[in-house]
Formats: C-alpha cells, structure tokens, sequence
C-alpha cells in the first residue's frame, strides 16, 4: 500500500513589471473614486438635490458635467497611458499627475468635516490616498538599467 507524501513547494513569486503595478493602482485608484461618488447617493438629500440641478453647492451645467468627466478621465487615462508610455515619459506622467491628486483627494473630505457622513468621506480619501502614495512610490523607485561601458554587455562596476 502506497501513502501519498504531501510535497509543500513554495509558489514562483513572479516580478510585476512597474508598468502593470501602475496601470493595476490607477484602475483601483479609479474604481475607488468612482464608487465613493457612487456611494454618496445614500446620503440622505443627495439625490433630492441632483433632481433639482445641484451637487455640493454647485449648479449642475454643462460647465460642471464637463468638468467632472475630465477629472474623471484623468485617472482612466493614466490606467492606459501608464502601459504604453516609454519608462521615463511614464514615470514623470505618474509623478505628476499622482501629485496632482493628492490635494484633490484630500479637498473631497475637508467639505464634509463635521458632517454627518464625514467617517464614509475620510476613510475613502485615505484610501485614495493610500493608492497615490503606491503610485508615487512605484513611479519614484523605478529600476534603473546600469549604463553601458562600450564594450560589450558589461556594465561598469
């Protein structure tokens, strides 16, 4: 009689390119940013307000649509563009625009401070925050190749 012997082999722990790591934060970043506003339609008089053509204090125009979907598309697009820009395009692409975030990010929760829903509005800019601090930190420790020497593929010591 055979016994069957349990072999526990570890797992290949695979290295992410840095492009894939920023492209998957920017797609949570985006998913996050998303469902906060999403979310924020249960807040009691949410709703109500949108139905009479207002969000926060602002009126909603076309101006305000507009802006909103270019605020949106910025992550969306850095999702993509941080696949296919060349390495140092995308890193200063995802320096930049993470930066940008931050303080945007955090603007989100500073008019709710106070508010009843201002535990749902915080954890959510710390969460989006978390993300963009992911990105700068992946963007800002990109691997660096070791300069050529000239002769052959030997790099200098």
């Amino acid at each position: 009689m055979r016994t069957r012997q349990s072999t526990a082999t570890a797992l290949e722990e695979q290295q992410v390119p840095v492009k894939a790591k920023l492209a998957a934060a920017w797609a949570s970043f985006m998913f996050l940013y998303i469902y906060m506003d999403i979310l924020a339609f249960y807040k009691p008089g949410v709703v109500d307000d949108i139905l009479i053509g207002v969000v926060w204090e602002f009126d909603i125009t076309q101006t305000w649509a507009i802006t909103a979907l270019i605020l949106l598309a910025i992550p969306i697009f850095m999702v993509a563009l941080s696949m296919l820009l060349p390495a140092r395009a995308n890193r200063i692409a995802n320096l930049v625009v993470a930066s940008i975030q931050v303080p945007f990010a955090a603007f989100n929760a500073v008019g709710e401070l106070g508010g009843s829903w201002m535990y749902f509005y915080f954890l959510g800019v710390a969460l989006e925050l978390f993300i963009l601090a992911l990105i700068l930190r992946y963007a800002w420790t990109w691997p660096r190749t070791a300069p050529m020497t000239g002769r052959g593929d030997q790099p200098r010591p």
